[in-house]
């Protein structure tokens, strides 16, 4: 089962703790982490459920390609990590 872990800012402000869930693509483990985590959803996807702007989502220490719909695959030990990207100065 992958593994989804999230920064600290957003496992804070949803109570978002790292997990293992079902899933052959980022959109399935995804999903499975909303489905135990509802409030994450507004904080990583947006109206059209594409990742939002200031999100980032890795999976074995790569950015994903396919924020759109995320479809990239991942494997049985494979890690996503989501972190909210910061700007400014």
């Amino acid at each position: 089962m992958p593994t989804v872990e999230f920064t600290a800012n957003l496992a804070n402000q949803t109570h978002a703790p790292k997990c293992r869930v079902d899933g052959r693509n980022v959109r399935e483990c995804l999903d499975a982490v909303f489905e135990l985590h509802p409030k994450l959803r507004g904080y990583v996807l947006d109206d059209q459920n594409a990742i939002r702007q200031h999100v980032v989502v890795f999976v074995d220490g790569t950015a994903i390609r396919d924020r759109r719909a995320q479809t990239d695959a991942v494997r049985p030990d494979s890690e996503l990590f989501v972190m909210q990207a910061l700007s400014g100065g």
